[in-house]
Order: structure tokens, then C-alpha cells, then sequence
């Protein structure tokens, strides 16, 4: 039986690892990269150096394109499922092509894999669709709001108080749920967090780039500081040619 290991890497610090991650590391045949082309060519450079730091260097690297998302499509939900699919169709050749009957793949996944990443719904889809036959395992990692907490040293809740994870997409759409003071805001490329005004008393912890050399911190009250992280996201964006962000709103 094909083993396949989905391991959580953290949000970018190779000493984000956990002692787990790291002996998943090492059982592996393996290694299963999805380049994102030149533009992110440093994520590929983050995921070498793991590599280098924790293993042994006794195993098999197979690096191909990832399929492209059209970012442009008016229907959404549409677009996000035609790039699942495309990515299953590759998994399977890899999991097939590539991995001896009784071989150990992995999967790096940035931050922790239950968490805004669509690894695991497609290892459930493949097994579903019986393309072809492999177990999995999941390692946690250390996910980017952990980091964010972490660098702006603050508790993700409050004593008693909810805690919700949305989008910047519904963030925009929706504004500030109802009944939480606590918003944890990811994928926001168009920065929702504008919206809200000295009335609304919202303080935003803001960071990019989270466990990297190029991080980037920021906080304040929101029609304070919005601008100023407008500004800096654009430059760092512009700089490097893309932008990984999160941020926590309290109310």
C-alpha cells in the first residue's frame, strides 16, 4: 500500500518544524513539490532548505507546474472547484507514476494543513474516486495565525469570547459578523479591513510574509493604520511580485 504523508511545515521559519514534522521528514521516499513558477520561486527555496536542515538527504524529489487558478473568473466557487480538480488529475499521476507500490510520498503544505488548504479535500476526492490506492496521514503544523499571535505577542481569544476565521472576500461582503469581537481575516486581496471607521473601534494585528525574512508586522487601531498597511502591503507586493497576509480584527 502507498503511503502518503501531508506534513505541515509552518508558516515559513525552517525552525517552525515540529519534532513530529521532522520524523515525518524522514520516513520518506518521496517528495511531491508544486512549483509556482519564477514569481514564487522563494517558496521553492524555503521548501529546499527544510529538506537540507531535516533529512538525510536520502530521497526522491519530483517537481512540477502547479495547475494555474483564473484569479479573473466572476464565478468563484466555480473556479476553485476546476482548479481542484485539475490538481486531483495530477496528484493521481503522481501518486501512480511516481511512488513504488509500497513507497512513502509526502506533501509539504504550508502553516497546518486543516486550515485554508485544499491538500486534504483532494487526497479525499482521489480516494473517493478510486483513481488510485494509497493511505494518508496528516501531520499538523504551525499555521500562519499561530505565527501572527505569536510576533504580535497576543492571545488569538479572549476569556469567554468566540473566535471566527473568514475571508477577506466575506469580510467585504458581509462585514463584521454578528456576535464575535474576534476576527481572524485571510486571503484579502482587496483589504477589506478599509471598510471600518473610528465609530466601529477595530484594531488590526496585520502581518506578511509570517515566519520569513521578509515578514512584515503592523497594528493599531484600524482608521489609524489602515492606510499605512495599504501602502506597505502594495510596495512589498509590487517588490517581490506576491503577498501571503494575515490579520486578526478585535473589536
Amino acid at each position: 500500500m502507498r503511503k502518503i504523508l501531508i506534513i505541515g511545515i509552518g508558516a515559513g521559519d525552517p525552525e517552525q518544524l515540529t519534532v513530529q514534522a521532522i520524523a515525518a521528514l524522514r520516513r520518506v521516499d518521496v517528495f511531491f513539490l508544486l512549483d509556482k513558477g519564477p514569481v514564487k520561486q522563494d517558496l521553492a527555496v524555503s521548501r529546499h532548505e527544510i529538506l537540507r536542515r531535516h533529512t538525510s538527504g536520502a530521497y526522491r524529489l519530483v517537481e512540477v507546474p502547479d495547475p494555474e487558478r483564473d484569479r479573473t473568473a466572476a464565478a468563484y466557487p466555480a473556479a476553485v472547484e476546476d482548479w481542484r480538480r485539475r490538481r486531483a488529475d495530477l496528484f493521481a499521476e503522481l501518486i501512480r507514476d511516481e511512488l513504488p507500490d509500497d513507497g512513502c510520498g509526502a506533501f509539504l503544505v504550508w502553516g497546518d494543513p486543516a486550515l485554508y488548504d485544499s491538500t486534504l479535500a483532494i487526497l479525499d476526492d482521489l480516494r473517493e474516486r478510486d483513481v488510485v490506492e494509497f493511505d494518508h496521514e496528516v501531520i499538523p503544523g504551525i499555521s500562519s495565525i499561530a505565527t501572527l499571535t505569536a510576533r504580535h505577542r497576543i492571545a488569538l481569544n479572549r476569556i469567554g469570547r468566540p473566535v471566527q476565521i473568514t475571508t477577506g472576500r466575506r469580510l467585504a461582503d458581509e462585514g463584521f459578523p454578528a456576535g464575535v469581537d474576534d476576527l481572524v481575516v485571510m486571503l484579502d486581496a482587496q483589504c477589506a479591513f478599509t471598510r471600518f471607521t473610528a465609530d466601529d473601534q477595530v484594531r488590526i494585528y496585520w502581518g506578511a510574509y509570517l515566519g520569513t525574512p521578509d515578514e512584515i508586522l503592523d497594528a493599531g487601531p484600524v482608521h489609524l493604520v489602515a492606510d499605512r498597511i495599504v501602502a506597505r502591503r502594495a510596495e512589498a507586493r509590487q517588490r517581490k511580485g506576491w503577498i501571503m497576509d494575515t490579520y486578526l480584527l478585535r473589536r
